[in-house]
């Protein structure tokens, strides 16, 4: 399962990545049709976040702990300070890990969005596909 992974390199440049989160094929029940399944992540806490209608641009900006946001709806377009510019739309996820450096920017759709913040342990560091 593929993940769009913001980071910072050691001179503090923000990055983007696309990283694989490692699955396997797992049932819910005897019936159930198999489907994909990551490996279980340790998690600090969970913030439920409104972002409201016309709040467009957020200042460059860091995380205090690496972050995975998954966006229930409206968009996003992230800049990252070597210029590389990405949109993400509703349904999709990312692992924002730049706590250090310049930062990235955030440019928010015209519509209010409903994200999910997960926080990860500092440290975090994804198994071995």
């Amino acid at each position: 399962m593929k993940c769009l992974r913001i980071y910072a390199s050691p001179d503090g440049e923000s990055h983007f990545d696309e990283v694989e989160l490692p699955t396997t094929k797992e049932s819910v029940h005897p019936d159930a049709v198999p489907f994909d399944v990551s490996a279980r992540y340790q998690a600090s806490h969970v913030h439920l976040t409104r972002i409201p209608a016309g709040m467009r641009e957020v200042a460059w900006h860091t995380v205090p702990n690496p972050v995975l946001t998954v966006r229930l709806d409206g968009s996003v377009e992230y800049e990252t300070s070597d210029g590389e510019v990405r949109q993400v739309q509703a349904g999709s996820f990312v692992l924002v890990e730049d706590t250090h450096g310049k930062g990235h920017l955030s440019r928010h759709s015209a519509d209010a969005q409903t994200v999910i913040w997960i926080s990860l342990p500092n440290g975090f560091d994804l198994p071995d596909a």
